[in-house]
């Protein structure tokens, strides 16, 4: 299995669920900021947009943290990241794992750049019923399902992570100590070492 790997990018969603997986995998260093690097025919053939993450899994190349995650769920189902089709609760976790890209990072890029959005016209609505349904969904928590850590931890933990991490994180203790257990799983760290590795020039 390969990682397509940017540093400081999305790309660090599907590190942390590889790390958490315990598969086996190799990193494959792109820069994205880089025309040249990011027009590799290679990497564009795993990712027709030229984004991370993409994922290489045999004759499957998947280039949506979504699909990566729902791959890996459902393909390695020993690593226990979510529930498999027809086991309680797997209604719930497929539609965490949309709601990151769905809802979470339309909401914190409007948050960032500051526009007016109606969110009654909105498909995604607005930044604080985002925060609102996090929030609710981490009730009674530990984790968005219950006592079960998940794919979907990682997929909305890693944006809640970004959120506070490019200043944008609201009055809100509940995601604040959602973020700090994901921050204390030793994966999360694994996950870390390799981003500074990697922005060091050493991946």
């Amino acid at each position: 299995m390969k990682l397509y790997h940017c540093p400081q990018t999305r790309a660090f969603r599907a590190l942390w669920l590889l790390e958490e997986s315990g598969l086996d995998f190799d990193i494959l260093p792109v820069d994205i900021r880089d025309e040249a690097s990011r027009a590799d025919a290679t990497f564009r053939s795993a990712s027709p947009m030229g984004k991370v993450p993409a994922l290489i899994d045999g004759d499957t190349k998947l280039w949506d943290s979504g699909a990566i995650a729902l791959h890996l769920v459902d393909s390695y189902p020993q690593a226990g990241l979510g529930p498999a089709v027809g086991e309680p609760g797997r209604g719930s976790f497929v539609q965490w794992l949309m709601f990151t890209n769905a809802v979470f990072e339309p909401a914190l890029m409007e948050k960032f750049t500051n526009a007016a959005v109606d969110s009654s016209r909105s498909g995604h609505g607005s930044f604080p019923q985002m925060i609102e349904v996090v929030e609710n969904g981490l009730q009674p928590g530990p984790w968005l399902m219950g006592e079960r850590f998940t794919a979907a931890d990682v997929l909305v933990g890693s944006s809640c992570h970004f959120m506070k991490l490019f200043g944008a994180m609201p009055d809100s203790p509940p995601i604040a100590a959602y973020i700090e257990r994901c921050q204390s799983r030793p994966a999360f760290a694994a996950a870390q070492a390799v981003e500074a590795k990697a922005s060091a020039g050493d991946e």
